[in-house]
């Protein structure tokens, strides 16, 4: 029987690194590599495992057998057991067979496995990251194309639901099947970015990815990890960047993940109030701990580095900001100043995006962050914590509840709007329409409308318009560009046949066009994050819930007017002042009949008069459609 023969990947300084929490690409020393050693092939096993009593790498190879394979721990006191395996080769499938320090023999996944077996089982298999890549165009010209002065229209996808074959409803699709459907669709709608909803291995399909146990491993629902490389260099081949949703906040408890994994706490916290996530009853990491920091920032690097991943968009940053998220004051710990800062978390984000914008060009990383935590997109030199951008939940929250009133009672709610301006330049902010707003009970966004089903549908068109006029960068889940019906079903397919129905086509063209618009016009993206990008012309009509405003590029001739009418009232002749004497053009209206608008647009080119309005020295009339969105450029 093959012998477990003493190897080892790491020298002196990467257990330095390790322990001191900066080793940030542990996976090429951590989990099962097939190399040659002394002209013989096989595997190098290591875990950390520093208060297990025995360690044995178990799988088919040796047919499970308990007790033949031996891992040796290291005697430098870093808790990590090693060690080569000849003749095991890739396809093999594996476990840690775990004697803890509680005395139990537990059987446990490999923290750094690349590739697991299809869930419900829960072996890992040996395997490479081979892949012949065909992005290097992109990746050249990422750092100009992903920049934050660039347009960035997000599609949020989840792999299981997007889409399944109509002859097999039960099967989620393959990475290769995906990619042959998404990409297209995605070039043609006209967004820039996908972001996958989590696609490590997960074993709850109900979690939706989010309670993670695989944290290197492409999700074997779809696939290989080869497979999910095709997918994204097919994006990257049309342009189109791949943002990752990943989980740095929490995990199960399943038996063969993280949780309790040497019989000790090792990646949790061991205190409760701050290792256990009471709202997901899941675990928390020990973000105080070095080696758990240096695993999670590793693992963020392993996506950059091995997937070619454009973006990370941190799940749940506000749960890890703070001890008493989701707890009662006298339930929550404190920080050793009395506060209720989690001070390791801090530091690891702080850390995490050094090492990620330190790394790499072209890359970003973006907070879910629902807090007032201030600086989370400040840099970490000026007291920030070091993000690319942040979710802007405010604004989300603040505009479908205005939307949700019926128009007639929207002047008495008119500045929920307008407060928004107020603090949109504080961070770099992302407009989230997420997956999050179309699930539990809180309806479709089409069904968040009031009115007929005409108005449902023009108030969607507007809330879409203005999305796309307002600063900051943009995220629509996917499903609302087309107006799906029923909330989000993770088990099923979208109801794409409702594209037989002209509103729901019309509401299809509509982001279609406002994607093109976005991309062609400088004025919307330049300063997506600035002051000198927006200008109120009108703020204060409640009467006719009218708001205009200013879109600025870096060039004058870009100037665009945005004129919001939230009330379905056709309002003809309506004056209002114009920042440069010009003659304007119609270029957006979202009352197209194409559109599934009743067709009020202004056809001609409309002069500038020399009329005072709006505290400015010209002015134009405007026909204004109902419930609509009007937008004028200049005439060339």
């Amino acid at each position: 029987m093959r012998k477990v023969l003493a190897h080892s990947l790491f020298t002196e300084f990467d257990i330095s690194l390790f322990v001191s929490g900066k080793h940030f690409r542990l996976y090429e020393k951590f989990g099962a590599h097939l190399i040659v050693v002394n002209e013989v092939a096989g595997v190098y096993f290591s875990v950390w495992a520093p208060n297990a009593q025995k360690l044995h790498v178990i799988g088919d190879f040796n047919e499970w057998n308990r007790t033949s394979h031996p891992l040796n721990l290291r005697l430098d006191s870093s808790g990590i057991w090693e060690g080569f395996i000849p003749g095991v080769s890739k396809g093999d499938m594996y476990k840690f067979l775990v004697k803890g320090f509680d005395g139990l023999e537990v059987e446990k996944g490999d923290p750094y496995a690349k590739r697991w077996e299809h869930p419900p089982k829960t072996a890992c298999i040996v395997w490479d990251n081979d892949y012949k890549w065909k992005d290097k165009a992109w990746l050249n010209k990422r750092p100009k194309l992903n920049a934050l002065d660039k347009p960035m229209s997000v599609y949020e996808v989840h792999l299981g639901s997007w889409q399944r074959d109509p002859s097999e409803p039960d099967r989620v699709l393959t990475y290769v099947e995906i990619a042959n459907s998404l990409v297209p669709y995605v070039l043609d709608m006209g967004f820039t970015h996908v972001e996958l909803m989590p696609i490590m291995e997960y074993p709850y399909f109900p979690s939706w990815g989010y309670q993670i146990t695989g944290y290197f491993a492409a999700s074997s629902r779809h696939g290989t990890p080869q497979e999910l490389m095709y997918l994204i260099n097919e994006l990257h081949k049309n342009n189109i960047a791949v943002i990752l949703d990943w989980v740095p906040s929490h995990f199960p408890g399943d038996a063969h993940g993280l949780y309790h994994f040497d019989g000790t706490h090792l990646y949790e916290h061991s205190d409760m109030r701050k290792g256990f996530h009471p709202d997901w009853k899941s675990y928390i990491f020990n973000y105080d701990r070095n080696e758990v920091r240096s695993f999670l920032i590793s693992n963020a690097l392993y996506w950059l580095d091995h997937f070619h991943i454009d973006g990370l968009r941190v799940d749940a940053v506000a749960s890890m900001l703070y001890f008493n998220f989701s707890r009662k004051a006298e339930e929550a710990a404190t920080n050793e100043f009395g506060g209720s800062e989690n001070l390791g978390a801090i530091q690891f984000l702080k850390d995490l995006n050094i090492a990620v914008y330190g790394n790499y060009d072209g890359v970003h990383t973006i907070a879910e962050e629902s807090s007032t935590y201030p600086g989370v997109t400040h840099p970490v030199h000026d007291g920030g914590l070091g993000f690319g951008m942040k979710w802007m939940m405010g604004w989300m929250n603040d505009t479908l509840k205005y939307f949700k009133n019926d128009p007639i009672n929207r002047r008495y709610h008119h500045y929920q709007l307008t407060f928004s301006i107020t603090y949109a330049f504080t961070e770099n902010f992302m407009l989230p329409f997420s997956h999050d707003e179309v699930v539990h009970g809180k309806s479709s966004m089409i069904y968040k409308m009031p009115g007929d089903e005409w108005q449902k549908f023009a108030n969607l068109r507007v809330l879409y318009a203005y999305m796309f006029t307002h600063p900051g960068t943009k995220l629509l889940f996917m499903g609302n560009e087309f107006a799906q019906t029923h909330e989000w079903d993770f088990k099923n397919s979208l109801d794409w046949h409702l594209l037989e129905h002209a509103p729901h086509l019309g509401m299809q063209k509509t982001v279609r066009a406002i994607n093109k618009l976005y991309i062609s016009e400088p004025a919307l993206y330049e300063h997506s994050f600035s002051y000198e990008g927006f200008e109120w012309i009108s703020a204060d009509d409640g009467r006719h819930s009218i708001y205009v405003y200013i879109r600025k590029g870096k060039k004058a001739k870009d100037t665009l007017i945005v004129i919001l009418n939230l009330t379905p009232v056709y309002r003809e002749k309506y004056r209002i002042g114009i920042p440069f004497k010009a003659k304007w053009k119609e270029i957006f209206n979202t009352d197209a009949k194409e559109f599934f608008g009743s067709g009020k647009l202004n056809n001609k080119l409309i002069s500038a008069e020399k009329v005072g309005c709006h505290e400015r020295e010209y002015s134009i009339l405007l026909n204004i459609p109902p419930l609509g969105v009007t937008i004028l450029k200049q005439e060339k």
